[in-house]
């Protein structure tokens, strides 16, 4: 039986991947959504898609009623400023939820809406994306080779000429400046967004700044991994005058010079264009697992992945993806609402992205 399924921002930067990606799929019948009936129209008709006008704050359970999903996909961000509406009427309507949300509040407490979604037996899953999705499968994947995983130390550069949008440029200027908790030394301790400038070596790409960043994991991460006594999440910008520049921003917003740097998101987005010439369109991501292996002996493991020519975007993608093909087959048949934590495994995910330009390893440190 084909599955109707509804991705919301079907037309955008994560969202077009996405509704390209599961059109091809000859189980699911993908209607692309959005504000612009238009652009919905455009990628509608090149993809075989159906499109429809939907806009989450005005009348959306009306939307669901008339387009009659199976599965919806929620990828219009940034989700820091917004509450679970969505996701509610997906469950009064009796379909499954995914989202691509990265934001920390907003993910650690879907778990609100676990009771209402068992009732109406639906899934409702936030953060399917790289955090906290890629990373706990990573943290998953790797834990049984250490007798006690201590420290967890990753992050993501972001490549300069990547697609890029207002509603993630919104989310991380958001936290800039601003405090929140990480574990460190075994206790939940305030670091602030888009500090701690450090430098880190990529194999593929060499020096990159990374700073500190807000995300699901710092919350779910140490209830989940109990041993952990420290853990980081770091972000970068490909050229070092933008990250420092967002760096000295920071320091501006932790001095409270200014209140905060969302509202600029705009202009500061028009403005990072005018560099794309000085940048490229390679990116990766980095984790190092540290702690006592099983004979007792200290051990680390470190995990890089390079993705180039503007893959990197299409790595968040993935696990909902993922999910809605195993909703449609019939393996996933969970419900309730919870982050998207052991729902995909570390193979399935390199698997997904086996057709892409992205290449990882893994190795002893």
């Amino acid at each position: 039986m084909i599955k109707r399924v509804l991705v919301i921002g079907g037309y955008g930067n994560f969202g077009s991947f996405i509704s390209r990606h599961l059109a091809s799929d000859k189980r699911v019948q993908v209607i692309v959504a959005g504000r612009s009936l238009e652009k919905a129209q455009k990628l509608a008709n090149e993809i075989g898609a159906e499109f429809a006008g939907v806009d989450i704050n005005q009348d959306f359970d009306a939307a669901l009623q008339t387009i009659q999903p199976d599965i919806v996909v929620h990828t219009s961000g940034p989700f820091q400023g917004q509450g679970y509406d969505v996701a509610r009427a997906c469950i009064g309507r009796g379909c499954n939820y995914i989202d691509l949300a990265d934001a920390r509040d907003f993910v650690q407490g879907i778990g609100d809406l676990d009771e209402l979604a068992t009732k109406h037996r639906v899934l409702v899953v936030s953060g399917a994306s790289s955090v906290p999705c890629l990373s706990a499968a990573l943290v998953d994947h790797y834990s049984p080779q250490f007798a006690t995983l201590e420290d967890v130390d990753y992050g993501i550069t972001t490549a300069q000429k990547t697609a890029r949008g207002l509603a993630t440029t919104a989310a991380i200027l958001g936290y800039a400046g601003k405090p929140f908790k990480t574990l460190k030394d075994g206790n939940l301790q305030d670091v602030y967004g888009w500090q701690d400038l450090h430098l880190r070596k990529y194999r593929k790409l060499g020096w990159r700044l990374l700073g500190n960043c807000d995300v699901p994991d710092l919350a779910l991460f140490p209830k989940r991994y109990q041993n952990l006594r420290n853990l980081r999440f770091a972000a970068g910008l490909e050229i070092p005058l933008l990250h420092m520049v967002l760096w000295v921003l920071s320091w501006m917003v932790r001095l409270r010079l200014i209140k905060r740097l969302d509202r600029y998101a705009t202009t500061m987005l028009k403005l990072s264009f005018l560099f794309d010439w000085l940048g490229s369109s390679n990116s990766a991501f980095h984790m190092r697992l540290s702690g006592k292996g099983q004979a007792g002996q200290s051990k680390s493991i470190v995990f890089e992945l390079t993705a180039r020519a503007g893959d990197g975007p299409f790595i968040p993608c993935m696990p909902s993806i993922l999910l809605v093909q195993k909703l449609v087959s019939g393996e996933l048949v969970q419900t309730g609402a919870f982050p998207c934590l052991g729902l995909v495994s570390l193979n399935e995910y390199l698997e997904a992205l086996g057709d892409l330009d992205i290449a990882w390893e893994e190795t002893l440190a």
